[in-house]
Protein backbone atom coordinates (compact mmCIF):
# COMPACT_ATOMS: atom_id res chain seq x y z
CA UNK A 1 0.00 0.00 0.00
CA UNK A 2 3.31 2.36 0.53
CA UNK A 3 6.41 1.69 1.52
CA UNK A 4 5.78 2.26 5.41
CA UNK A 5 3.04 -0.29 5.28
CA UNK A 6 3.81 -2.63 2.10
CA UNK A 7 1.06 -5.43 3.53
CA UNK A 8 3.64 -7.42 1.44
CA UNK A 9 6.73 -9.29 3.41
CA UNK A 10 9.90 -7.30 3.60
CA UNK A 11 11.08 -10.19 0.71
CA UNK A 12 8.60 -9.39 -1.38
CA UNK A 13 8.48 -5.99 -0.84
CA UNK A 14 12.08 -5.62 -2.08
CA UNK A 15 11.33 -7.82 -5.51
CA UNK A 16 8.43 -6.32 -6.11
CA UNK A 17 11.07 -2.67 -6.31
CA UNK A 18 13.63 -4.75 -7.74
CA UNK A 19 11.93 -5.24 -10.99
CA UNK A 20 11.26 -1.57 -11.37
CA UNK A 21 14.94 -0.85 -10.83
CA UNK A 22 15.24 -3.02 -13.48
CA UNK A 23 13.18 -0.35 -15.47
CA UNK A 24 15.21 2.31 -13.80
CA UNK A 25 18.58 0.93 -14.55
CA UNK A 26 17.56 0.55 -18.34
CA UNK A 27 15.66 4.27 -18.46
CA UNK A 28 19.08 5.43 -16.93
CA UNK A 29 21.35 3.42 -19.50
CA UNK A 30 19.70 5.31 -22.34
CA UNK A 31 20.15 8.08 -20.92
CA UNK A 32 23.56 8.23 -20.25
CA UNK A 33 23.78 6.61 -23.94
CA UNK A 34 21.65 9.61 -25.75
CA UNK A 35 22.55 12.57 -23.48
CA UNK A 36 23.79 14.74 -26.25
CA UNK A 37 20.41 14.23 -28.00
CA UNK A 38 18.03 14.71 -25.20
CA UNK A 39 16.59 18.27 -25.41
CA UNK A 40 16.94 18.99 -21.43
CA UNK A 41 14.34 21.30 -20.77
CA UNK A 42 11.86 18.66 -22.23
CA UNK A 43 13.52 16.26 -19.93
CA UNK A 44 12.89 18.53 -16.63
CA UNK A 45 9.08 19.41 -17.45
CA UNK A 46 8.27 16.21 -18.18
CA UNK A 47 10.39 14.71 -15.17
CA UNK A 48 8.34 17.87 -13.02
CA UNK A 49 5.33 17.69 -13.92
CA UNK A 50 4.40 14.47 -12.94
CA UNK A 51 5.05 15.58 -9.03
CA UNK A 52 3.76 19.14 -9.64
CA UNK A 53 0.22 17.85 -10.25
CA UNK A 54 0.25 14.35 -8.41
CA UNK A 55 2.32 15.04 -5.56
CA UNK A 56 2.80 18.51 -4.35
CA UNK A 57 -0.68 19.80 -3.50
CA UNK A 58 -1.38 16.50 -1.73
CA UNK A 59 2.06 17.26 0.45
CA UNK A 60 1.13 20.71 1.01
CA UNK A 61 -2.64 19.32 1.83
CA UNK A 62 -1.31 17.21 4.23
CA UNK A 63 1.07 19.01 5.91
CA UNK A 64 -1.58 22.00 6.45
CA UNK A 65 -4.08 19.27 7.91
CA UNK A 66 -2.18 19.00 10.87
CA UNK A 67 -3.10 15.60 10.75
CA UNK A 68 -6.52 15.41 9.98
CA UNK A 69 -7.69 13.86 6.83
CA UNK A 70 -7.24 15.17 3.56
CA UNK A 71 -9.54 15.44 0.50
CA UNK A 72 -9.37 11.99 -1.87
CA UNK A 73 -8.85 14.10 -5.08
CA UNK A 74 -5.24 14.36 -3.85
CA UNK A 75 -4.72 11.03 -3.65
CA UNK A 76 -6.27 10.60 -7.05
CA UNK A 77 -4.15 13.19 -8.14
CA UNK A 78 -1.33 11.13 -7.16
CA UNK A 79 -2.62 7.95 -8.50
CA UNK A 80 -3.64 9.11 -11.91
CA UNK A 81 -0.10 11.00 -12.09
CA UNK A 82 2.11 8.19 -10.83
CA UNK A 83 0.01 5.83 -13.23
CA UNK A 84 2.02 3.56 -15.93
CA UNK A 85 -1.11 3.59 -17.83
CA UNK A 86 -1.71 7.80 -17.53
CA UNK A 87 2.02 7.92 -18.53
CA UNK A 88 2.01 5.85 -21.29
CA UNK A 89 -1.08 7.61 -22.72
CA UNK A 90 1.24 10.67 -22.51
CA UNK A 91 4.11 9.66 -24.43
CA UNK A 92 2.02 8.17 -27.22
CA UNK A 93 0.32 11.86 -27.54
CA UNK A 94 3.47 13.33 -27.63
CA UNK A 95 5.28 11.06 -30.30
CA UNK A 96 2.03 11.41 -32.07
CA UNK A 97 1.79 15.24 -31.51
CA UNK A 98 5.67 16.30 -31.56
CA UNK A 99 7.19 12.73 -32.91
CA UNK A 100 9.25 10.21 -30.65
CA UNK A 101 12.55 11.94 -28.84
CA UNK A 102 14.81 11.03 -26.17
CA UNK A 103 13.42 13.93 -23.53
CA UNK A 104 10.55 11.49 -22.90
CA UNK A 105 12.77 9.25 -20.86
CA UNK A 106 12.22 11.24 -17.97
CA UNK A 107 8.72 9.99 -17.68
CA UNK A 108 10.13 6.35 -16.93
CA UNK A 109 12.89 7.29 -15.31
CA UNK A 110 11.12 9.33 -12.60
CA UNK A 111 8.25 5.93 -12.46
CA UNK A 112 10.26 3.58 -11.98
CA UNK A 113 12.92 5.72 -9.56
CA UNK A 114 9.77 6.24 -7.47
CA UNK A 115 8.51 2.51 -7.11
CA UNK A 116 12.72 1.04 -7.51
CA UNK A 117 14.58 3.69 -5.14
CA UNK A 118 12.30 4.83 -3.16
CA UNK A 119 8.85 1.99 -2.54
CA UNK A 120 6.29 4.84 -3.79
CA UNK A 121 3.31 2.99 -4.97
CA UNK A 122 -0.07 4.09 -5.66
CA UNK A 123 -1.90 6.04 -2.37
CA UNK A 124 -5.01 4.10 -0.41
CA UNK A 125 -7.43 6.32 0.82
CA UNK A 126 -7.16 3.83 3.72
CA UNK A 127 -3.59 5.38 4.63
CA UNK A 128 -2.51 8.79 5.35
CA UNK A 129 -1.29 10.83 1.88
CA UNK A 130 2.20 10.26 3.70
CA UNK A 131 3.52 7.05 4.73
CA UNK A 132 3.61 6.20 8.36
CA UNK A 133 4.00 2.84 9.82
CA UNK A 134 0.43 1.05 10.60
CA UNK A 135 -0.01 -1.17 13.49
CA UNK A 136 -2.19 -3.52 11.60
CA UNK A 137 1.13 -4.07 9.41
CA UNK A 138 3.29 -4.45 12.21
CA UNK A 139 0.58 -7.10 13.61
CA UNK A 140 0.69 -8.88 9.94
CA UNK A 141 4.72 -8.94 10.15
CA UNK A 142 4.27 -10.22 13.91
CA UNK A 143 1.30 -12.82 12.96
CA UNK A 144 4.04 -14.00 9.92
CA UNK A 145 6.85 -14.27 12.81
CA UNK A 146 8.64 -11.96 10.86
CA UNK A 147 11.02 -9.05 12.08
CA UNK A 148 10.07 -5.04 11.39
CA UNK A 149 12.35 -3.74 9.08
CA UNK A 150 13.32 0.01 10.03
CA UNK A 151 10.48 2.18 7.79
CA UNK A 152 11.60 3.66 4.49
CA UNK A 153 12.33 6.99 4.73
CA UNK A 154 12.25 7.12 8.56
CA UNK A 155 14.77 7.51 10.82
CA UNK A 156 12.33 6.09 13.47
CA UNK A 157 8.46 5.70 13.39
CA UNK A 158 6.34 8.55 13.23
CA UNK A 159 3.40 8.35 15.11
CA UNK A 160 0.44 7.46 12.68
CA UNK A 161 -1.60 10.80 11.82
CA UNK A 162 -3.48 12.00 8.85
CA UNK A 163 -6.40 9.54 9.40
CA UNK A 164 -9.46 8.56 11.31
CA UNK A 165 -8.59 6.37 14.23
CA UNK A 166 -9.53 3.10 14.49
CA UNK A 167 -11.96 3.07 17.20
CA UNK A 168 -11.03 1.85 20.61
CA UNK A 169 -12.92 -1.42 21.65
CA UNK A 170 -15.25 -0.40 25.00
CA UNK A 171 -14.06 -1.89 27.89
CA UNK A 172 -16.49 -4.35 29.54
CA UNK A 173 -18.33 -3.35 32.18
CA UNK A 174 -16.62 -4.21 35.80
CA UNK A 175 -17.81 -7.59 37.04
CA UNK A 176 -20.83 -7.25 39.94
CA UNK A 177 -19.44 -7.76 43.43
CA UNK A 178 -19.81 -10.96 44.44
CA UNK A 179 -22.71 -11.72 46.68
CA UNK A 180 -22.13 -13.24 50.26
CA UNK A 181 -23.93 -16.23 51.82
CA UNK A 182 -26.90 -14.91 53.82
CA UNK A 183 -24.84 -15.93 56.49
CA UNK A 184 -22.16 -13.66 55.38
CA UNK A 185 -19.61 -16.69 54.85
CA UNK A 186 -17.93 -17.65 52.01
CA UNK A 187 -17.98 -21.36 51.11
CA UNK A 188 -14.90 -23.11 50.62
CA UNK A 189 -13.73 -23.42 46.64
CA UNK A 190 -12.08 -26.77 45.87
CA UNK A 191 -9.24 -26.48 44.26
CA UNK A 192 -10.32 -29.14 41.48
CA UNK A 193 -12.96 -25.74 40.83
CA UNK A 194 -10.50 -23.33 40.86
Amino acid sequence: MDQANPFETPKTFAVHRAEYLVGFAVSTGLIIAHFGEINWWVWIGLFLYIDLIGYIPGAIAFKRSGGRPIPKAYYVLYNVMHSLITQAAVVGLWCWWFGPEWALLAIPWHLSGDRGLFGNFMKSFALPYEPVRQQGYLRLLDDLRLPHPKPVGHVMDPEPVGHLPAVPAQNPPPAPAPVAAANNTERPVSTAAR
